[in-house]
């Protein structure tokens, strides 16, 4: 019974959102499942820390280095000396200066401070250190 001669056939308009989160759900898993597929660079054993994981943007350079000492961008060799050469070639017409640095955990702590130093002497304004996670 309707008062004042109302009609209650009226339609009722709400978002179902649990279709919304079964595809997010889903996307969320095959985003994690392919992430790290998608990692490119030079195996090294990494040391194990315990900090919060970065993302790498895109076209990331990542300069490597080897548990002999060779030094890498990205999948290329280069030598030693020519590491600052090289960053600042690359960076040059880029707006983000941006490098990740992963180094074998064998490699002397000097040697690492040394790349350390070329990468930013290439002036590069952000440096990540790629590392594990540690096992608790």
């Amino acid at each position: 019974m309707s008062m004042g001669g109302h009609n209650d056939n009226h339609v009722m308009a709400e978002i179902n959102v649990t279709p919304l989160v079964d595809v997010m759900l889903v996307l969320l898993v095959i985003f994690m499942v392919t992430a790290p597929m998608m990692q490119q660079g030079v195996q090294v054993n990494l040391p194990k820390a315990d900090s919060k994981a970065m993302t790498p943007a895109e076209e990331s350079v990542v300069v490597s280095v080897d548990k002999s000492g060779k030094i890498f961008i990205n999948k290329d060799e280069i030598p030693a000396g020519d590491l600052r050469n090289r960053l600042s070639t690359i960076f040059v017409s880029r707006a983000k200066k941006e490098v990740f640095l992963k180094a074998d955990a064998s490699v002397p702590y000097g040697e690492v401070v040394r790349a350390m130093a070329d990468i930013k002497g290439a002036g590069i304004e952000r440096l990540g250190m790629v590392t594990e996670p540690a096992k608790k």
